[in-house]
């Protein structure tokens, strides 16, 4: 028997497509929707009513529920077939709740086949430069990346009680000219300063269109409870960053201060960006997951337009 067929004939196209369901819809969320279309039958978890309307023009059903409320997740269990997990953890705290309680229902009927989740690669610290591969241990410095390694370790234990394959992904700043605050130009318009070059770290990036792309490959060709580094072939530091940028918009360079006089001038949220300093190793990720980088490199992709020009 074909099969695409049952005993009782051909199968209606809605069980024939794949589900997915996206858990944090987001910018990149919709990104993925837009690449794969009507392939798909694809289902989006949010927690507002509002965003309802535009999720069904998008093609997407949505599902109303509460990451932070779990009684309103019951529904998710046995929906999809794949599960992309892009919502962040709490604001506060050790650990993520949130995705304590989405695996927990999740669980509850017919897991999923695959399940993939966005984390950070903050989770390895302060490399001081070094190159860091997937290998690399753990180091988080602060509670938003101790939060990310919590988890990541959560949702592989998941996978494998539940018997899916979980695949982590690690992804730096993520960018794209269409996006909400995706270029550093108001930074640069607001004249904020950069570390000197003695006191400056790299720096490490995706633009959003290659994000989405990895979250695609990784829903179908993911290895079990495998992690891969998401992040392009730029090799900068972030002071040479912003000044690429700068000279592409034409802007003025932003000044440069050694790292004591950044500690009296800068928000301490920028300074924990500026405290720790890693090359992340994208090999793994282009090997395993086949993605070939639309924008390999800030240069091209901070001036691409929304249709990728």
């Amino acid at each position: 028997m074909p099969s695409n067929q049952s005993p009782l004939g051909a199968l209606p196209a809605r069980f024939r497509r794949s589900r997915v369901l996206i858990i944090g819809c987001g910018d990149v969320g919709m990104r993925v929707v837009r690449a794969m279309g009507a392939h798909i039958q694809w289902m989006a978890l949010t927690s507002s009513p509002d965003r309802a309307p535009a999720l069904r023009q998008a093609g997407v059903r949505p599902l109303l529920g509460n990451l932070d409320r779990p009684v309103t997740l019951h529904r998710l269990a046995g929906l999809a077939d794949r599960v992309l997990y892009l919502a962040p953890p709490p604001t506060e705290g050790w650990l993520d709740p949130r995705i304590l309680e989405a695996t927990q229902a999740l669980r509850r009927r017919n897991p999923p086949r695959a399940l993939v989740y966005g984390s950070t690669t903050g989770v390895y610290g302060d490399c001081q430069g070094q190159w860091v591969t997937e290998q690399r241990a753990l180091a988080p410095q602060t509670p938003r990346a101790q939060r990310r390694v919590h988890a990541e370790a959560v949702v592989r234990t998941w996978g494998k009680a539940a018997g899916t394959p979980v695949s982590v992904l690690r992804i730096p700043g993520i960018y794209a000219p269409d996006r909400i605050g995706g270029t550093p130009k108001a930074r640069l318009q607001k004249g904020t300063p950069v570390l000197q070059a003695d006191d400056d770290v790299y720096t490490n990036h995706i633009h959003a269109e290659d994000l989405a792309a990895a979250c695609w490959r990784a829903l179908w060709k993911g290895g079990p409870q495998r992690v891969y580094n998401v992040c392009d072939d730029t090799r900068l530091k972030m002071g040479d960053y912003f000044d690429l940028a700068a000279d592409l918009y034409g802007l003025p360079r932003p000044p440069r201060v050694p790292r004591g006089t950044a500690v009296e001038q800068l928000p301490v949220m920028l300074l924990t960006f500026m405290s720790e300093s890693r090359r992340i190793n994208n090999k793994r990720m282009k090997a395993e997951l086949g993605l070939k980088l639309r924008y390999p490199d800030v240069a091209t992709g901070l001036v691409s337009s929304p249709d990728g020009a």
